[in-house]
């Protein structure tokens, strides 16, 4: 399992692009900071494109559902690993997900 910096590609199941703001600068993989605990959750979500009539597309993150690292942490916070997922905001509730396609770097690998 990979580390997520910055740079992580991170998609809805529809294919929207996750906004990702790490809450920490001072730990960096690459000059990348690296993402921990709560980083993409409450994120936003563009060009989901999964629009229509009665139909919302994805536009935030909900909470983090796995893919914390249970031993490696950065000022008490646990770093966020490749295998993050949650559920977003769009319809219908409680099925759409995302999570990595990319960690945004590949020299820096972790436990679970």
């Amino acid at each position: 399992m990979r580390i997520l910096v910055k740079e992580a590609i991170l998609r809805c199941g529809h294919d929207g692009k996750v906004e990702n703001v790490p809450s920490q600068e001072w730990v960096r993989i690459k000059d990348s900071p690296i993402l921990v605990d709560s980083d993409p959750q409450g994120r936003d979500i563009s060009m989901c494109p999964h629009i229509g009539i009665n139909i919302k597309p994805c536009n935030k993150t909900l909470p983090v559902t796995k893919g914390y690292s249970t031993f490696i942490t950065i000022g008490g916070k646990a770093v966020c690993l490749d295998t993050v997922e949650g559920f977003t905001d769009g319809t219908p509730p409680g099925a759409v997900k995302y999570n990595v396609r990319r960690p945004g770097q590949i020299l820096v690998g972790a436990g679970s």
